[in-house]
């Protein structure tokens, strides 16, 4: 019989969590941190969300991010039905409002959705989605046209009446508590969800559905519980972004949000539990950073996630585990003087790259004259010469030192595959 699992570095892991989460706001006390902070803790949720589908039973959404937008209108419904004197019900429970909108949707739609798996389910989940996205449109008293809903968080009491009368969900660092709290209880549910028989299930209809048939079990059902189960967590995040922005508009159902939590997926890595997390902590900060100093942040959020599917097919956890198991085993200056010259050559090639496309957004955006473009600290003439020559000189020897490592590099034994 074979030892039972040691929990403790789980547990460790939920006591370095939680204690980050706590102790974040003192670090980070501004208005637009505790904002984005609370972006992150959200995002993460979703992509946890959409890791259910992907990562655990092999569905690939195109429409995911319509099970969030609509528990968002669902929390901004209900914080204006309160505003209005309709009802009073405790704001920081309105998440579940989300999640039951959610889950009720998926619900709906996914009975004959998730009869079949892989391309099928993809291309119908993009059909709901542009579906749902349309009908925003043309149902301006439910989802309020292109300016989508606006409600006051602190239209209804925090909590019930007479706990904590002091937390308004006014204040930002309020609302990073409640939406920490909500990301962190349904972390823990999702983990322990994947202890059960269902996510074991979907596990073997992700790897082989003729299989589970064979021996008895309903591929489609399980699929359909899945998809359940991730719309529920998907509508608490966006109920979660809802509460955190007073506003829910018919973007947050479209196709562009639904690409940003794939993205997250796949740069974090589905494959690791918590590779989902830091992808939509990584996505998210970055779309944030980048959308501040250049107009292109779309063109390198794309760039990156091409990068990553090349370069770290397991995403970023996946490529963490596999640097930690080669500094276990003495490995990693060995690893890192093979590869050398291909890193030194993919950070110049890349600076290169960078160049070039802040050097074309500023020529093609230009409103009449040359126009300084900053980078890195320094503002450059998109029409000048000498920094397209730059661009395309780092271009050459980034090029030239992947090559020279390629040629000359020693291979290391890459550590075994463990599913974890």
């Amino acid at each position: 019989m074979s030892p039972r699992p040691d929990g403790r570095p789980f547990l460790a892991c939920v006591a370095v969590g939680l204690a980050v989460l706590a102790l974040a706001p003192l670090c980070f006390g501004s208005g637009f941190q505790l904002g984005l902070m609370s972006q992150m803790c959200a995002m993460a949720l979703f992509a946890l969300s959409y890791n259910l589908l992907l990562g655990q039973t092999g569905m690939l959404s195109f429409g995911h991010a319509v099970y969030a937008g609509l528990g968002g209108y669902a929390v901004i419904h209900l914080l204006r039905g309160m505003d209005g004197g309709s009802f009073v019900y405790p704001t920081v429970l309105l998440p579940v409002a989300g999640g039951l909108a959610g889950a009720g949707f998926a619900a709906l739609i996914g009975y004959p959705t998730t009869r079949r798996g892989g391309t099928p389910f993809a291309m119908i989940s993009l059909a709901i989605g542009e579906l749902v996205h349309a009908a925003a449109g043309m149902l301006p008293a439910w989802f309020g046209g292109e300016g989508g809903l606006a409600a006051d968080r602190t239209a209804g009491p925090a909590f019930v009446a007479g706990l904590w009368p002091g937390w308004t969900l006014g204040p930002d660092v309020h609302v990073y508590y409640l939406t920490a709290a909500w990301t962190a209880a349904c972390t823990l549910a999702i983990h322990a969800l994947g202890r059960t028989p269902l996510l074991k299930l979907a596990n073997a209809v992700r790897d082989n559905p003729q299989r589970v048939a064979f021996i008895g079990y309903d591929p489609h059902r399980v699929r359909y519980l899945m998809l359940i189960l991730s719309g529920f967590f998907a509508g608490v995040a966006g109920g979660l972004m809802a509460l955190n922005l007073e506003i829910a508009s018919a973007d947050g159902l479209g196709a562009l949000r639904s690409g940003m939590v794939l993205l997250a997926v796949v740069v974090g890595g589905s494959g690791l539990f918590l590779g989902p997390v830091a992808g939509a902590v990584v996505v998210t900060f970055f779309s944030v950073e980048l959308s501040r100093h250049t107009g292109a942040w779309q063109l390198y959020l794309g760039l990156a996630f091409a990068a990553v599917v090349l370069v770290l097919p397991g995403g970023l956890a996946g490529g963490l585990r596999d640097a930690a198991r080669l500094v276990a085993r003495g490995q990693s200056r060995e690893w890192l003087g093979a590869r050398i010259w291909t890193i030194l050559g993919a950070l110049a090639a890349c600076a290169g790259l960078s160049l070039a496309i802040e050097l074309a957004y500023g020529r093609v955006h230009d409103a009449g004259g040359p126009a300084a473009v900053p980078w890195f600290g320094l503002m450059l003439d998109p029409f000048a010469p000498l920094p397209w020559s730059v661009a395309g000189a780092l271009a050459v020897l980034g090029a030239a030192g992947v090559f020279l490592g390629r040629g000359r590099g020693r291979p290391v034994p890459s550590p075994e595959r463990c599913d974890v």
